[in-house]
């Protein structure tokens, strides 16, 4: 069932609008024209959205009128959209569009860079970079059939195909490398090794971790590094290989101010393991509350390790 075209260009070009008001096109303004002709909403056929209770699910193809209006408006919102629950957990989401605009950014393609995205998801962001890149220089790679299945499905609706390969991101995607950027759309406990073998000297890659952005220049197969960027975010985590459990933070005694602070809680997640939680609090308060870009992470060899102003500083942690 085709969505009513008047309302289609109506939501399509308001959230377009929407994201160019956030200026995160500034440094890069041709993401516009991409995100301008990829059609989110053949990316979300169905979506769903947070009840009481539970999961309320909308799709396109739903008899009711006022239904699959609330889905096409929904799919051109300027938010994450659940794509895949189980038993109450979410398993896949479409990334909020603004973020993903800064985060395309932020990546500093050049014509001809050869991209590898990390987690599938619905295949949008992969179109994204397709639109930008062409379809032979981008890679998307996920653990779940399903998921790649889905995306490779998406992906041919709207007209692009990129390479979608099933299987373990933290090992990468040897058979279609070297690539010139790559990026996650999944937390990262740490910097995948393999990654680095499979990128041209000079090559960036840019990921969730923590509840950060961390853009890492890879200088050769054994060494990487880079700062985080200002905005947080929040994805599920990479699963497979170099997936991690989380770490349980005993946070109990904390004060409720620090607590409520997103970058202390960016500070607690960087040092799990590493700092007790008091002592991450007394370095917080110490050092002025830092920002996200005063830290780094820097990968030689078999180490790696975040760190606070200076890598070879004393305030260093392993990851």
């Amino acid at each position: 069932m085709e969505p009513d075209p008047v309302l289609l260009a109506e939501v399509r070009a308001g959230l377009v609008r929407e994201i160019e008001a956030s200026g995160v096109w500034r440094d890069d303004p041709a993401w516009r024209a991409a995100f301008a002709a990829v059609p989110r909403h053949l990316f979300v056929p169905y979506y769903y959205v947070g009840v009481s209770g539970g999961y309320e699910r909308l799709w396109g193809e739903d008899p009711d009128d006022g239904r699959r209006t609330r889905w096409l408006r929904g799919a051109y919102t300027d938010a994450p959209l659940a794509t895949r629950v189980r038993d109450g957990d979410l398993l896949s989401s479409s990334s909020q569009p603004s973020l993903m605009a800064k985060m395309l950014t932020e990546l500093d393609v050049r014509p001809g860079d050869r991209v590898l995205e990390i987690g599938a998801g619905t295949g949008y962001n992969a179109a994204l970079l397709a639109h930008r890149l062409g379809d032979d220089h981008v890679t998307t790679i996920d653990l779940d059939p399903e998921i790649t299945e889905s995306a490779r499905q998406h992906l041919a609706a709207a007209g692009y195909r990129p390479a979608v390969m099933t299987g373990d991101g933290a090992a990468g995607c040897p058979e279609r490398a070297p690539y010139d950027r790559i990026i996650a759309t999944c937390t990262l406990g740490s910097v995948p090794r393999a990654w680095l073998g499979q990128c041209r000297p000079g090559a960036r890659i840019l990921a969730p971790l923590a509840t950060g952005l961390i853009a890492l220049t890879v200088r050769d197969a054994e060494h990487a590094e880079g700062r985080f960027l200002h905005t947080p975010a929040y994805f599920v985590p990479l699963r497979g290989g170099d997936a991690r459990t989380p770490y349980d933070h005993h946070i109990g005694g904390l004060p409720r101010r620090a607590l409520q602070s997103e970058l202390f809680r960016f500070l607690l997640e960087l040092t799990a393991g590493s700092l007790d939680p008091h002592e991450a609090l007394a370095l917080w308060q110490r050092e002025g509350r830092p920002v996200r870009e005063r830290f780094g992470v820097t990968t030689s060899g078999p180490y790696e390790w975040a760190w606070l102003d200076d890598p070879e500083g004393p305030y260093v942690w392993p990851l």
